[in-house]
């Protein structure tokens, strides 16, 4: 499964794409986060079956960018 990483301030947040409902980990460090993200996702396909995933087409790459937006 593909899954986002962010980096705040006090740690990363994790979460898988393609998944109906919540799902999400965090962790002090990147492995820690996609450790306990992992561990989510087998809960949430254990809890919720062939139910837990989405009906929408596979997410096939993921980009970050950013948009200046100025005052009107």
């Amino acid at each position: 499964m593909k899954v986002i990483i962010e980096r705040h301030d006090d740690g990363y947040v994790a979460y898988p794409l393609g998944l109906r409902g919540v799902c999400v980990a965090e962790g002090d460090t990147f492995e820690a986060a996609l450790r306990e993200v992992r561990s989510a996702i087998r809960f949430h396909l254990d809890t919720f079956g062939s139910d837990a995933f989405s009906n929408e087409p596979e997410v096939r790459e993921v980009f970050v960018g950013e948009a200046l937006v100025g005052a009107a």
